[in-house]
């Protein structure tokens, strides 16, 4: 169903239930399906994207002008942004995910008890999965397909910013599945920018949605932790730190820390915190930061730094802990390992943090004491990333402990039911 307009809350109560109501249905028809009903999907998905590719390029010109008018980020406008290059990476992904191994009805676990039953742990799909997020209109082709080849239903909320991107992305996908006969509302789009919407989805739709995933800023991360009554996986902000050991090698240091920030300011897994150690910074830091300078990256830093980096800006509380999705990065030279860590988990928001060393013990310490979703010993962070995992697609970072950490792939969207086989047995 398009809305046209924003409708009153009544109408919008009303189509946020029934789009609970027909998204529960698409879940019982997903859980009928064979593995080999959701690839073809999947791949008919992919072709629909490629075959509306001006559709969709045309509908996201309507957003970009508009997200320039109201004068957003440059990082929230490269979020945003698509092209044909980014238009075919999203129907590359839906193929990549529909060739992996399907993860419903997998074996997780099987024994025979002493007295015959036959006990059997198998993956089955989550059921109706919400999908809260800003800005990327990629999210509704990533989300719709890893919800698809897990056998979930989606329903997908995006941001108003998107909103054009995201109904052109939808359609192609909801049409592609209808003409292969498989349940289009599978994939549902929240067409609206009416933000009550969202207090709809938190509140379960009357039990129609069994999970929700934000990916998106704190303040909408924060919003559903607190109001929503159903299951969350977190997706927070990264806040990621790249650490350069006594022990690095000069040219690695260099590369994964120019790759970590610059290679895409606005994602994720983009290093936002420096970290070198004192031993080392005045050899090495300058050639660091010269080289991150010609990249184009603002730099700011501890009065240590400072000293060593004469004419860059000092760095505040508030920088240690801001994600900014820009060329900025702040720098803190540091006593050693024991004081990197100290600082990572002060100002960490336990996404994604590395360290540069060719000292194994040192890694191995740094790996086993960081408490992030992702830790990386001489790579980038910007391999954060599910696809760079080999999970296809990832329906984003999870942070927190619940269920599933780090990139959220296809295996993770399932759960599990217990299968006993009896021969007869009856309880003494």
């Amino acid at each position: 169903m398009t809305l046209a307009t924003t409708p009153p809350d009544a109408a919008l109560a009303e189509l946020m239930h029934d789009m609970g109501a027909r998204a529960r249905a698409a879940a019982r028809a997903l859980a009928l399906l064979s593995p080999a009903d959701r690839t073809r999907g999947l791949n008919a998905v992919a072709a629909a994207i490629r075959a509306a590719a001006t559709d969709i390029l045309d509908a996201n010109a309507k957003d970009m002008a508009a997200a320039q008018t109201k004068g957003l980020s440059a990082a929230m406008l490269d979020r945003l942004a698509l092209n044909p290059a980014r238009v075919e990476a999203m129907a590359a992904g839906v193929e990549a995910v529909a060739l992996l191994p399907d993860p419903v009805g997998r074996e997780l676990a099987r024994w025979t008890r002493p007295n015959g039953l036959d006990i059997a742990r198998v993956a089955v799909a989550l059921g109706v999965i919400g999908i809260i997020y800003e800005s990327r209109p990629n999210v509704t082709a990533d989300a719709g397909a890893l919800c698809l080849r897990s056998g979930n239903a989606a329903i997908l909320r995006g941001g108003s910013e998107s909103l054009h991107s995201s109904r052109a992305l939808a359609g192609a996908m909801r049409a592609a599945l209808k003409r292969e006969g498989l349940p289009e509302d599978a994939v549902q789009l929240v067409d609206t920018a009416n933000r009550e919407a969202v207090g709809h989805m938190l509140g379960g739709l009357g039990g129609a949605i069994d999970i929700i995933v934000p990916r998106g800023g704190r303040s909408l991360v924060e919003r559903v932790q607190t109001d929503a009554r159903v299951p969350v996986i977190s997706h927070l902000d990264g806040l990621c730190h790249t650490y350069v050991h006594t022990a690095a090698d000069p040219a690695k240091a260099v590369a994964i820390t120019v790759n970590a920030k610059m290679r895409r300011t606005g994602v994720c897994g983009s290093t936002e915190t420096l970290l070198i150690d004192q031993a080392v910074a005045p050899a090495l830091l300058p050639q660091i930061a010269q080289a991150l300078q010609d990249a184009g990256c603002e730099l700011r830093g501890d009065a240590r730094a400072r000293a060593i980096l004469t004419g860059i800006a000092p760095a505040t509380d508030e920088d240690w802990a801001t994600e900014y999705l820009a060329p900025i990065l702040s720098i803190a030279v540091v006593d050693n390992l024991d004081a990197a860590i100290a600082h990572i988990e002060r100002w960490s928001s336990n996404h994604t943090d590395a360290i540069i060393t060719q000292d194994e013990s040192a890694a191995e310490t740094f790996l086993a004491r960081v408490d992030s979703a992702i830790v990386l010993h001489n790579a980038s962070t910007q391999f954060a990333d599910g696809g760079e995992f080999g999970f296809g697609a990832e329906i984003g970072i999870a942070t927190g402990r619940f269920h599933a950490r780090g990139p959220v792939g296809a295996d993770k969207l399932t759960t599990y039911k217990y299968v006993l086989r009896g021969t007869g047995q009856v309880r003494p």
